[in-house]
């Protein structure tokens, strides 16, 4: 049983008529606590908002009802889908981000995340390959929850969709600026697994902001926005681990 504090926020609409919720979408805060972020989450001037909130020491604020459309993850895309927001749910972890000194998540409040994630997945049905961070969905524009989040551990737990990565070694790979068929193989092989990225065959800051999302979620050991060998096979590996 997920004990649950309720801090409701005016910032809110209805759901599209006949679209399932089946995302679930993790940010960070980005700011300095989690009572900061509730306090600006709750604030009508603000226009954001989320579903829930996990603080540091693992208490849960639900601030939106599941069954209306928070507005967490702005402008964003997963398979085509432009109106994320309209289908998924948001859970906000609190953790002051990259900008300010980007702490480790501590054990409990990944525990609570993971317990939490575990109940919405369940409850909705949504699929472990659809549980995402807001830098898959909005790759050019965010950066959280970041390589430091443990989905490893979740996925342990039964959330989400993780293969362990490929470890990093020499060999060709795929950087900025390049072009041909291989960087056209590439960004359909990230448009098939979901991200949203035109087929150009260049090597564009589009890909390199969606390969770095990807790296932060998959394979955060390095995260360069280069196409490296371990890249690619981690992501060969995920795609295969959809049919």
């Amino acid at each position: 049983m997920i004990a649950i504090v309720r801090r409701p926020s005016p910032n809110h609409n209805e759901r599209p008529a006949g679209k399932p919720v089946d995302l679930l979408i993790l940010h960070y805060t980005d700011m300095a606590s989690a009572e900061a972020a509730i306090a600006w989450l709750a604030a009508p001037e603000s226009k954001v908002s989320c579903h829930y909130v996990v603080a540091e020491d693992g208490v849960v604020t639900q601030m939106v009802e599941e069954d209306r459309r928070a507005w967490h993850a702005g402008v964003s895309s997963w398979k085509g889908e432009a109106d994320v927001n309209g289908r998924s749910i948001g859970i906000e972890i609190a953790n002051r981000g990259h900008d300010h000194g980007y702490p480790d998540f501590p054990d409990v409040q990944v525990e609570a995340v993971a317990a939490l994630a575990r109940d919405i997945c369940a409850r909705h049905g949504i699929p472990a390959e659809r549980v995402l961070a807001h830098s898959d969905v909005a790759p050019q524009r965010k950066r959280d929850p970041g390589e430091k989040f443990p989905w490893g551990r979740l996925a342990a737990a039964g959330v989400g969709h993780f293969v362990p990565p490929e470890p990093i070694s020499g060999g060709r790979f795929l950087a900025p600026g390049e072009a041909g068929e291989p960087v056209a193989a590439l960004q359909a092989m990230l448009g098939y697994y979901g991200y949203g990225l035109e087929i150009t065959g260049v090597y564009d800051p589009a890909t390199e902001a969606v390969v770095t999302a990807f790296q932060r979620h998959f394979r955060p050991e390095r995260v360069d926005g280069i196409a490296d060998r371990s890249t690619l096979a981690t992501l060969h590996r995920l795609a295969r681990a959809l049919v």
